[in-house]
């Protein structure tokens, strides 16, 4: 349904003035223009939709202290509230830093991220349907360092999966030299080269 409401408005940018003006302020003040002919109900509509996503939050913010545990001993013993509340700095931070191009830089941001979950993606399904198809797993010893793998080969295939990534990706702030081949703005052939790399 989002979606959808965000492609009515996007849509309307360019034939409704009052749209395109609402959105050279911002993709907030451009709800807040859509909601406009319901009048009184429309503000408490955009106050609605400002306070879901202060809720969308949420989640992610709670999954934070988790993701801080887990990067070590050391890291596991503070607790999970001090490290949400490190996070909830972090992003509050980032977000009046960039509050004027905010959206840009997550777009930037984010295209990253897709190249790390299609690396540990394809790292994660080999693992399981190449090497573990047989064995499986010892849930037994997962936090017994001892007997887990030192992670060797996890960090190759990583490593290697960036290294195509970097030579292929076509983004705003860099062009790699195999992406560069393709067309005259470059091509992000990465995500399809990610698979067999790792």
């Amino acid at each position: 349904m989002a979606f959808l409401v965000g492609i009515g408005l996007a849509s309307g940018i360019s034939s409704h003035p009052e749209y395109g003006a609402a959105y050279s302020r911002g993709a907030g003040a451009l709800i807040v223009e859509g909601f406009g002919p319901l009048h009184g109900f429309g503000k408490f509509c955009s106050v609605v939709v400002a306070l879901g996503l202060i809720a969308n939050t949420i989640p992610p913010t709670y999954s934070a202290g988790v993701d801080f545990q887990v990067l070590g001993r050391y890291a596991e013993k503070v607790p999970r509230a001090i490290w949400n509340t490190i996070g909830v700095i972090i992003y509050t931070v980032c977000a009046l830093v960039g509050r004027s191009n905010l959206s840009d830089i997550f777009t930037n941001f984010l295209a990253l991220m897709g190249y790390w979950v299609a690396i540990w993606f394809a790292i994660i399904l080999e693992e399981r349907f190449i090497f573990r198809f047989r064995t499986g797993y010892n849930w037994n010893v997962w936090n017994d360092p001892s007997k887990l793998p030192v992670g060797v080969a996890a960090f190759a295939a990583f490593v290697v999966g960036w290294v195509g990534a970097i030579l292929c990706m076509a983004q705003v702030w860099y062009i790699g030299p195999l992406s560069r081949l393709v067309g005259e703005y470059g091509a992000d052939v990465s995500d399809s080269l990610l698979s067999p790399l790792p």
